[in-house]
């Protein structure tokens, strides 16, 4: 049985959000191929933020000011 692509999709939509988001993983994986050598830079990268966040070399900004000003930022 051959379906189209409007009975896969809902077929999908049927499913419960755990299932969907697989599906989503696994299409968006199918069109961004995982760089190996990407993956470890931002890992390295998040490492680096986390230990000046902890050293105290950085400070935090709380997420309501940063949504704050994200807001006044885009709806001039």
């Amino acid at each position: 049985m051959v379906l189209n692509t409007r009975e896969i999709i809902e077929q999908i939509e049927s499913l419960p959000v755990e299932g969907r988001a697989q599906i989503i993983d696994s299409l968006l994986r199918t069109m961004n191929q995982p760089d190996h050598e990407i993956d470890v830079a931002w890992i390295k990268e998040a490492h680096r933020r986390l230990d000046d966040l902890r050293s105290g070399r950085v400070q935090g900004i709380p997420a309501d000011k940063v949504f704050t000003k994200a807001r006044e930022r885009f709806t001039k």
